[in-house]
């Protein structure tokens, strides 16, 4: 729920654009300028031509400038998506333009790698201090015994070790490693060695200082410029970030740098059709150049290289991790009013909020997916 939420929206203009706009909300369950949570309250009159225009783009940015209100925006993106507004709300021009974009650049080049992390990561440790629990997962928790955001990622870390199989003194490989979470409750439960990378300064700052005293290092590299071998290896909410042209490079770099009887634990967000292009608005404000893998891209790119051992889905809980850093980001906003201006504030509150109800819509999936490199006998994976 926003904390200034506005009383009076003005009356709804008498025009074309509303009224397309209410013709595609028709069965939807939202109401403009309803008094239901989902509904939406309009406060100012060019936003239906806006949206028309810019499609999501335009949503966002038009709720970044204060145009427009909703208490729950989680349930109107469910809502949305549910009645098939989600690809429908992005223009054919913006389509065309990233698709040529993706197509005849690679927007995520070793050239380009740190963008991501100087634009969303590096934003300020202490924003996601205050959003995050003490564990500072910035990724899926996993809720099928949690009650809470901090159980949840607890039992998120400890599920990947124990698919990872690890045990004292085996060395392992951390493909973006944020604020060094795994790699620290991977040391300091388990015993092992842990390499970390990341694109993120101020999260290897971070990282180095919370993995202290522990067998950990942790280094600002791009995992092209890898080198060395690892007995385990783990990435967690990274593929992201890789793209499409890539896939094959990244899967052929963890198969080099992974020992022959070894164990890989991939742990992405998935799309559920296969695309080369990422919502317009998530593209600006975000993550810049990410895009989400569909299962059939993420088993032809590892194909050849590495052996599925096993593949599940727990989507749905990024939907409660989601909702739970927002309650957070809610709860200690005024400790940040001093470094981040509302516009800011709206940008992270939309974007968590949206991505709540893309993950209970079923939109997008969360996988952890293990592979070997052909080792010999069978795999069980726990849950």
């Amino acid at each position: 729920m926003t904390s200034n939420l506005r009383i009076s929206p003005i009356s709804l203009p008498d025009n074309r654009a509303r009224r397309i706009i209410e013709q595609l909300l028709d069965g939807s369950g939202i109401t403009l300028n309803g008094s239901a949570t989902q509904d939406i309250r309009i406060f100012h009159p060019d936003l239906f031509s806006r949206v028309l225009r810019q499609g999501t783009l335009g949503l966002g940015e038009s709720y970044m400038d204060g145009w427009w209100e909703c208490e729950r925006i989680d349930d109107l993106a469910c809502r949305l998506i549910r009645h098939g507004l989600g690809d429908r709300a992005h223009p054919a021009s913006k389509r065309l333009l990233y698709r040529l974009q993706s197509g005849l650049i690679n927007l995520q080049s070793r050239a380009r790698a740190y963008i991501v992390g100087k634009a969303h990561y590096d934003l300020g440790n202490d924003l996601f201090e205050e959003m995050l629990d003490p564990t500072m997962c910035y990724s899926c928790g996993y809720w099928k015994q949690a009650e809470n955001l901090h159980e949840a990622q607890h039992q998120k870390l400890e599920l990947a070790c124990r698919k990872l199989q690890l045990t004292p003194g085996m060395r392992v490989l951390d493909i973006g490693c944020g604020w060094g979470s795994f790699a620290d409750h991977a040391a300091r439960h388990h015993g092992v060695e842990v390499t970390g990378i990341t694109i993120s300064k101020e999260q290897a700052n971070l990282a180095r200082q919370r993995c202290a005293g522990l067998p950990v290092d942790i280094r600002l590299q791009d995992y092209r410029e890898l080198k060395g071998s690892f007995d385990r290896i783990v990435s967690i909410g990274m593929f992201e970030h890789v793209g499409h042209r890539n896939y094959d490079t990244y899967f052929r770099t963890v198969k080099q740098r992974l020992v022959p009887d070894g164990l890989f634990l991939l742990h992405t967000i998935g799309a559920n059709i296969s695309r080369i292009r990422a919502d317009p608005w998530i593209h600006r404000y975000i993550f810049p150049n990410g895009v989400l893998p569909s299962a059939m891209q993420v088993a032809k790119a590892s194909e050849g290289h590495l052996l599925m051992e096993d593949w599940q889905n727990f989507g749905p809980d990024y939907d409660h991790t989601l909702m739970a850093w927002l309650a957070n980001f809610d709860a200690h906003w005024h400790k940040l009013t001093n470094r981040y201006d509302e516009r800011t504030r709206r940008m992270f509150r939309y974007y968590l909020a949206i991505c709540a109800g893309a993950f209970r819509a079923r939109h997008l999936q969360l996988w952890q997916v293990v592979y070997s490199r052909h080792r010999q006998g069978r795999y069980d994976a726990p849950r």
